[in-house]
C-alpha cells in the first residue's frame, strides 16, 4: 500500500507541534492545469482570486493561498510531491484537486483512489484538513466513465469524513464560449465562477478551523 512507503514521513508529522508556525494559517491549493491557471495570467486564475476574495471577507480570518498545482499533474505525480509541499507551507487546509489527466491518460480510476486516500492521510497527519475536488471530464470520454468517476469522488469523501466539491467546473461545463480553444481550460472571465463553486464549501471550513 502507498501509504507504507510514507510511514516515516507520517512519524514526522506527529512530532512537528501543530503550532510549528506563527504566521496566517496556509490554504494550499494542489491540483493540475484548471487550478495552477493554463492560459491565464496569474493574477486571473481562482486561488489568486481566492486570496483576494479572503482579504475582503470580515468573517474569516487572515489566509494566505500557496498554490501548488502542476499543469499536466496526475495523482501518481501529485503523491510524490505532496510530502514537501506539506512540510514546507505546512497548510490547515488543503484544497485537492486531482483526477482529471488521470482520466484524459486512460489510467485507472482505482489507482486514483489508492492515490488520492494516500494523500488525504497525509494531509490529515499533518493536522491539516482536506477540501476533495472532483471533475467530470468531456462529454465525448463517455457517460459511463464519468459516472464511475463521480462515484469515487463522492465515496471516497464520505469514506473520508471530508467535504466535497462534485465538480470544480460546476456551471461553465456545458458551455464552450466559456472555455479557451482547447475545449478544457476556463477562460479568466470564468474563474469567478470557479471560485465561486470552491467557496460554496470552503467557507464552512474556515468558519469551524480553529485558526494557531
Amino acid at each position: 500500500m502507498h501509504l507504507a512507503k510514507y510511514f516515516w514521513l507520517i512519524c514526522l508529522f506527529f512530532a512537528i507541534p501543530a503550532c510549528a508556525t506563527s504566521h496566517a494559517p496556509v490554504i494550499l491549493v494542489f491540483g493540475d492545469s484548471l487550478s495552477a491557471g493554463y492560459g491565464l495570467a496569474a493574477h486571473e486564475a481562482w486561488p489568486d482570486l481566492l486570496q483576494q476574495r479572503l482579504r475582503h471577507a470580515s468573517t474569516t480570518a487572515h489566509w494566505n493561498v500557496v498554490n501548488a498545482s502542476i499543469s499536466g499533474e496526475t495523482s501518481a505525480g501529485g503523491l510524490d510531491r505532496l510530502p514537501v509541499a506539506l512540510l514546507q507551507h505546512h497548510p490547515a487546509i488543503v484544497i485537492l484537486e486531482l483526477g482529471a489527466n488521470d482520466g484524459l491518460q486512460g489510467l485507472s480510476i482505482e489507482a486514483l483512489r489508492s492515490n488520492l486516500t494516500t494523500m488525504i492521510h497525509l494531509i490529515g497527519a499533518a493536522h491539516a484538513r482536506t477540501l476533495l475536488v472532483g471533475i467530470r471530464l468531456p462529454s465525448n470520454y463517455g457517460m459511463s466513465w464519468n459516472e464511475k468517476l463521480q462515484h469515487m469522488y463522492a465515496d471516497l469523501a464520505h469514506q473520508q469524513h471530508i467535504p466535497l466539491l462534485p465538480s470544480l467546473l460546476d456551471g461553465i461545463e456545458t458551455r464552450p464560449e466559456l472555455f479557451q480553444a482547447d475545449g478544457m481550460h476556463p477562460l479568466a472571465q470564468s474563474e469567478n465562477q470557479v471560485l465561486d463553486n470552491v467557496w460554496g464549501e470552503l467557507r464552512t471550513m474556515l468558519r469551524d478551523q480553529a485558526v494557531p
